[in-house]
């Protein structure tokens, strides 16, 4: 079983606080997007393109062990790749509960995303967390387990 959500929050925290300023912040956000696992050219389908972003950005929801969930994405646009890794970080292996129990505001907010993204950049990430948390209501609602929580807000 993975660690929980919040410690990948606490990782993620202090590597960007080691890193100090933004441009050395928004390397590693690059770095982080050229480690995703590609998608095959059939994954980058409508069905898979998340609307809400300025770029293409394609995520593919995958059942994983244990009623998890597995995502995969990517972009064309380098930096939304990196955002695709971060999301995919605290989301990816994941049970639907804590999928939909995460404050992904908050976490945006204490990594200080809210400060450093242009506002195109903010509404496409808050697209893929709406995604991301409507992915999880379905699967939690197939399952039949658990409260059903609103897919609404992020």
């Amino acid at each position: 079983m993975s660690a929980p959500i919040e410690d990948a929050l606490d990782d993620l925290a202090a590597e960007f606080e080691l890193l100090g300023d933004w441009e050395e912040r928004y390397r590693h956000i690059i770095e982080l997007g050229r480690a995703l696992e590609p998608l095959e050219p059939a994954e980058r389908s409508e069905a898979n393109r998340v609307r809400g972003c300025a770029s293409q950005v394609w995520l593919v929801t995958e059942p994983g062990q244990g009623g998890t969930l597995r995502f995969r994405g990517d972009s064309d646009a380098q930096i939304v790749r990196g955002l695709i890794a971060i999301l995919l970080g605290f989301y990816s292996g994941r049970a639907p509960a804590e999928i939909l129990g995460f404050d992904a505001k908050a976490a945006y907010q204490r990594l200080g995303l809210d400060g450093a993204l242009t506002s195109q950049r903010s509404n496409g990430l808050f697209s893929m967390v709406q995604r991301i948390r409507r992915d999880a209501q379905d699967a939690l609602s197939r399952s039949g387990s658990g409260p059903q929580a609103d897919p609404a807000p992020a």
